[in-house]
């Protein structure tokens, strides 16, 4: 019986020898579900994929948030990891230094963000030999500046594969599934690149035989569509590209490289740039600090606790204690988010970076501490 992997490598050579026109659309669309549908087959757990337990890293998520550093091997990785944080990191001038997933402690900000220098990424990875989806907030790839424009675009592609979307939203497609009514399809505008044929047969291949289908964005792509089917196997990410080893190009390069959009450059070498890499990632984590207080004692700023931006007097409340809520009277705030000092407030009140927050319950008055 033929494997999962022949089956994929079968469908990717057809692909590539069909030309792509108005004709052959349909074609392609349909074999791009069926290779999206194995290539989750591939990942998933169990005797009928790769995704074993022996496969992969398998480090525990800490801190306030987990940033994965990835690239091919000895693009200055494991250099920016011992320079950024407390770890040390097996480092020398030649390939696949980096044997197991090394985690380090960034701490900026008050906030302690876990850093994860994982394995060097070769082609292959969708196909097996990579290391697997793993849940983090923010995807650093770390580029060789010297090299051309292949190296991004084959950790692009092998991310992808895998279901992994940087820097994109997920589609404005609606899709429910239900237990009888058959398919209903229906497009907020007249669609650019479907058509109901298309998608039908698509949903068909997955066996979503009763559903309904709300196409909201008359620009969906089939890729599109095949990744709303397929939402339990996506993941929508930031990515920062940060291109090491400045030093080694004109500064014309330099200046066409830190013009890109999610981009940031720096020479681990010279020690240039790392500090505006730092900066930057903090900044896309959106993370913010909220200082707590006690009635009658003044709050401590030396400890932050952090949350993300936009969070709610409820989300700080879960932050601090599970079951802090189930006495919550009131909360009182200091700071941006307050319209007077303190503005009392409830539960749905939105915290703005380094306010005061001190919380009230209905048994006692006193405020809550950080973790």
């Amino acid at each position: 019986m033929v494997n999962i992997t022949e089956k994929i490598k079968e469908i990717e050579e057809e692909m590539k020898k069909t030309q792509k026109n108005k004709a052959t659309e349909y074609h392609l669309g349909l074999l791009k579900g069926k290779l999206a549908r194995l290539r989750a087959q591939l990942l998933e757990p169990g005797p009928g994929g790769v995704g074993t337990a022996g496969t992969g890293f398998d480090v525990s998520k800490s801190g306030d948030a987990r940033i994965a550093l990835v690239g091919f091997p000895s693009v200055g990785k494991s250099t920016f990891l011992s320079k950024v944080t407390k770890t040390k990191s097996e480092v020398a001038a030649y390939s696949f230094t980096t044997l197991t997933a090394i985690p380090g402690v960034l701490e900026y900000g008050g906030a302690e963000i876990q850093v994860l220098d994982l394995p060097g990424i070769i082609e292959g990875a969708a196909e097996g030999k990579g290391r697997g989806r793993q849940t983090s907030d923010m995807v650093l790839m770390i580029l060789d500046a010297t090299k051309r424009a292949e190296q991004r675009y084959l950790l692009e592609r092998e991310l992808e594969a895998v279901g992994i979307r940087l820097n994109q939203d997920p589609p404005n497609i609606y899709l429910k599934q239900k237990k009888a009514g058959g398919m209903k399809i229906t497009f907020s505008a007249p669609p650019k690149y479907l058509d109901e044929k298309m998608l039908y047969n698509i949903l068909r291949d997955n066996k979503m035989l009763n559903c309904e289908v709300l196409v909201r964005d008359e620009y969906a792509t089939v890729d599109q569509f095949i990744d709303v089917i397929m939402k339990d196997h996506r993941t929508y990410i930031k990515c920062l590209y940060v291109y090491n080893k400045i030093d080694s190009i004109s500064l014309e390069h330099l200046n066409t490289l830190a013009h890109e959009p999610h981009t940031q450059v720096m020479s681990c070498e010279l020690d240039l740039g790392i500090t505006d890499v730092v900066e930057r990632c903090w900044d896309e984590l959106k993370l913010i600090r909220i200082y707590t207080k006690r009635k009658g004692i003044d709050p401590d700023f030396s400890e932050a606790l952090i949350v993300r931006d936009k969070s709610t007097i409820e989300d700080v409340c879960d932050a601090i204690h599970r079951t802090l809520k189930e006495s919550f009277k009131y909360a009182l705030v200091w700071g941006a988010s307050a319209r007077h000092v303190p503005q009392r407030v409830g539960l749905g009140h939105t915290v703005s970076d380094e306010d005061v927050v001190s919380i009230v319950g209905s048994k006692s008055g006193l405020a809550t501490t950080t973790k």
